[in-house]
């Protein structure tokens, strides 16, 4: 796939411009993102509440829109997980990211929009590979598969048409297909609930193919890729996919997993 990894290099490469806009204005961006947004949401229930149809400034907007927490805003949530739409945001949320609570529930449900998918996290995803492929401009990343290691999500008990999981197994379900088609395993192994079970599969299906990169969380990854050594004998990743080059992580700090992450992969990534 030499043609299509030089393709999206040279596509990524061409954003890193507007990336350095961002960084020598940072303020203008925000001031134009804020009330970008505050026109979208102008409509709802709850940007009418705070009048956003006359907020002019950020000053308008600190003034007048109180600071919020989960249990302020967990009405509206609530409501709109039970199917009633134009509340918080002026596009139909169907997605809600489960998260461990600080709040004094034993879960809380973030409402993703598809608008937050497209302008936060995969404009952020496209933003970090275009930083890399500027800073390595000889990768090969895009000549392979991209591993990706995700949680699992389930219809919405409140209402059939939503549905609640863990973020990276909404992102891995909308991910753009020109993602899914690059993407390793299929979706129905991904985002499997029974863990032990799906690395299992997922270490099986991948040992023949040519992955170059992977994401997910640094310690399941690393049950992963030892599952994987023992499955091929290999005494390092590097004997497997030879032209393994990025690891995408969040989540935790990395730190506690660098050594050992170098000892099974066999080489220094670029984390």
């Amino acid at each position: 796939m030499p043609l299509v990894n030089s393709i999206l290099s040279w596509i990524m490469k061409k954003r890193i411009h507007q990336i350095e806009l961002f960084m020598k204005y940072p303020c203008d961006v925000q001031e134009e993102l804020l009330s970008r947004l505050v026109t979208l949401a102008r409509f709802t229930e709850y940007g009418k509440q705070y009048d956003f149809s006359t907020i002019e400034s950020y000053s308008d907007f600190k003034s007048r829109v109180p600071v919020n927490d989960y249990e302020s805003l967990k009405d509206l949530i609530s409501r709109t997980m039970h199917g009633e739409q134009n509340l918080l945001w002026h596009s139909d949320i169907k997605w809600f990211a489960k998260s461990s609570g600080t709040t004094s529930d034993k879960s809380k449900f973030i409402p993703v929009s598809e608008e937050s998918l497209e302008d936060c996290n995969f404009k952020g995803g496209k933003d970090l590979l275009s930083i890399y492929c500027s800073n390595y401009p000889d990768t090969q990343v895009f000549g392979g598969k991209l591993l990706t290691l995700g949680g699992s999500h389930s219809i919405n008990t409140f209402n059939h048409d939503s549905y609640s999981g863990d973020l990276s197994a909404i992102l891995i379900q909308n991910l753009p297909l020109w993602i899914q088609v690059m993407r390793t395993p299929d979706i129905s192994i991904a985002l499997m609930d029974e863990w032990e079970e799906k690395i299992e599969k997922v270490a099986r299906l991948t040992v023949s193919e040519n992955v170059t990169n992977m994401s997910g969380v640094p310690s399941w990854t690393l049950v992963l890729l030892k599952r994987v050594l023992e499955i091929t004998g290999k005494k390092n990743i590097t004997e497997i996919w030879p032209n393994m080059e990025l690891f995408v992580h969040g989540a935790v700090s990395f730190t506690p997993y660098k050594s050992q992450f170098e000892k099974v992969i066999g080489k220094k990534l670029i984390i």
